[in-house]
C-alpha cells in the first residue's frame, strides 16, 4: 500500500524530504543467527524500494527497527515501541514494511497503529502490496487483508492447540517450565529422571504425609535450604530456583507428572515418562487436597467487610496484612495476618497476626481524635456526610476517604496512620 507523494517536475524545485523508517519482524528466533536471515531479507527489499523513490525525496533514517522473536498478535515489541516513539516525536514521515502482517496480525491493533500514523501525517507503505490508504477503497482493501491475516493467525493457534492436545493425550511432554525431579532430554524432548532431585521430591511427599501441613513443610524445606528447580533455557538464560511457598508446594504435590501421568483439560492420561513416586501415594495426597477443597467450598462464608482491607501493612516485612478468620464452635474470629507469614510460615515474620477487633478499634479511635478538629477536617476535605456516619458508628466511608495506609508494629503493638484526601473531593 502506498500514499502518493506529489512530485511536480520541471519547475526547478527539489522534492520535499521524506524520512523513511523500515520495520521488520519475525515471530520466532529460529534462523536469526544465520548470516542472512529473514529480518535482513525484509530490510533489503524495503531499502531497494526507498532507493527507487529517491527522486521523490525519500531518505532512509539511520535507526533500525528489527523485532526478532516477537509475535505479531500484540504490540509488546521493543523495536515497535521505539518506532512509535519516533513517530510521536515527528522524526519519521513514512513507515515501510515488507508485508502488512509484519506490522501486526491483529486487525484491531493495526487499526490503532494506522490511526496513530494518521495523527502525525505518517505514510504507511507495504513493499509487496500495492494500494493507497488515503482512499476509502484502499482502506477497505487494507481491512480485508488484515482480516485474513488475523484469520490465519487464529487458525495457526487452533492447529497448535490441537497438536498439543493430541500429544498430551498420548502422554507426551509438550514443553513448559521443567519441574523438580526431571530434566528435558535434549535429544528427544522427553522427561528423564534427575535422581538427586527425585530423592528430594520423594522426601517432600513423605514429609507431607507425616505432617499434613503445608506451612510446617514450607518451614522444614526452608531450614534445609531446598528450593524449586534451577534450570537453563535453550538460549542460555539461567533460572535460579526460588524458595518454596504454600502455592508452589501445593502445585508440586498435586502435579500428576510425579505419578507418571500428564493432565490435559482436567483429564489425567498415562505419561511416557517414568514416575518418581508411586501412583497410589499421589492418589492419596491428591485425595486429601480434594477433600480440603470440598470442605472449604461447602462451608458457608459470610461477607467479612474487613474495614482495613488494602490499607493495613506489616511494619516488619512491609507486606500487606490480609483479612481472614477462623471458626470455632459456631463462632467466627476475625484477624489480619501478614502476607509473608501466611505464605512462608509463622516463623518468617515477627508480627504474624493481630485480632481484627483490636486493631480496627485502635484505628477508629486514632481517626476520631485526629479529625475532632474542624480545621483538620477542612484541610483533608472530609465530607460532612462521612463525618456524621463516623460519629453514628459507621467508620467505613471515612476510613476509605482519608486513610492512605496503616502500619502495624507487631513487636510493640503500635499502630501508625497516614492520612490524606484519597477521594479527590472538591
Amino acid at each position: 500500500m502506498r500514499r502518493s507523494v506529489d512530485h511536480k517536475e520541471g519547475r526547478g524545485k527539489s522534492a520535499p524530504l521524506i524520512r523513511c523508517a523500515i520495520y521488520t519482524r519475525k515471530s520466532t528466533e529460529e534462523g536469526l543467527d544465520q548470516e542472512f536471515n529473514s529480518l535482513q531479507a525484509q530490510r533489503e527489499s524495503a531499502e531497494a524500494y526507498v532507493t527507487s523513490q529517491k527522486e521523490a525525496g525519500w531518505k532512509l533514517v539511520p535507526n533500525r527497527y528489527d523485532d526478532g522473536g516477537f509475535s505479531g498478535g500484540n504490540l509488546d515489541r521493543p523495536a515497535l515501541r521505539r518506532l512509535l516513539d519516533d513517530v510521536e516525536a515527528r522524526r519519521v514521515d513514512c513507515v515501510l514494511v515488507y508485508k502488512v502482517d509484519r506490522l501486526s496480525r491483529s486487525l484491531l491493533d493495526f487499526a490503532r497503529l494506522i490511526d496513530r500514523f494518521d495523527q502525525r501525517s505518517v505514510t504507511f507503505v507495504s513493499v509487496t502490496q500495492q494500494f493507497n490508504t488515503t482512499s476509502s477503497l484502499g482502506r477497505l482493501t487494507l481491512n480485508i487483508l488484515l482480516s485474513f491475516a488475523q484469520f490465519e493467525r487464529e487458525i495457526i493457534g487452533e492447529r497448535t492447540r490441537d497438536k498439543m492436545g493430541a500429544a498430551r493425550r498420548k502422554g507426551k511432554w509438550v514443553g513448559g517450565t521443567p519441574v523438580l525431579g526431571y530434566d528435558v532430554d535434549p535429544a528427544g524432548g522427553r522427561l528423564v529422571v534427575n535422581e538427586p532431585e527425585a530423592q528430594r521430591v520423594r522426601e517432600i511427599f513423605r514429609l507431607f504425609k507425616t505432617h499434613r501441613s503445608l506451612l510446617k513443610l514450607v518451614n522444614q524445606l526452608e531450614a534445609r535450604r531446598w528450593t524449586n528447580k534451577s534450570w537453563k533455557s535453550k538460549s542460555g538464560v539461567e533460572h535460579v530456583g526460588r524458595p518454596f511457598t504454600k502455592p508452589t508446594l501445593r502445585n508440586l504435590l498435586t502435579n500428576p507428572i510425579y505419578g507418571g501421568k500428564v493432565e490435559y483439560r482436567d483429564t489425567i492420561y498415562p505419561g511416557e515418562h517414568p514416575a518418581i513416586i508411586s501412583p497410589a501415594l499421589w492418589e492419596t495426597v491428591n485425595a486429601e487436597f480434594g477433600a480440603r477443597q470440598r470442605k472449604r467450598s461447602d462451608a458457608v462464608r459470610a461477607k467479612q467487610n474487613a474495614l482495613l482491607a488494602g490499607l493495613l501493612f506489616c511494619h516488619s516485612c512491609n507486606r500487606p496484612m490480609i483479612a481472614t478468620y477462623t471458626a470455632k464452635r459456631g463462632r467466627r474470629f476475625r484477624y489480619y495476618v501478614c502476607q509473608r507469614a501466611r505464605r512462608n510460615g509463622w516463623d518468617s515474620c515477627p508480627t504474624k497476626a493481630v485480632p481484627a477487633v483490636l486493631i480496627e478499634d485502635s484505628v477508629v479511635a486514632q481517626l476520631g481524635a485526629a479529625l475532632s478538629s474542624e480545621e483538620t477536617r477542612r484541610q483533608l476535605q472530609v465530607a460532612e456526610g462521612d463525618w456524621q456516619q463516623f460519629q453514628q458508628g459507621d467508620p467505613a466511608p471515612l476510613v476509605g476517604a482519608v486513610v492512605e495506609n496503616i502500619l502495624y508494629h507487631g513487636s510493640t503493638g503500635a499502630v501508625t496512620l497516614t492520612l490524606g484526601n484519597r477521594g479527590g473531593q472538591p
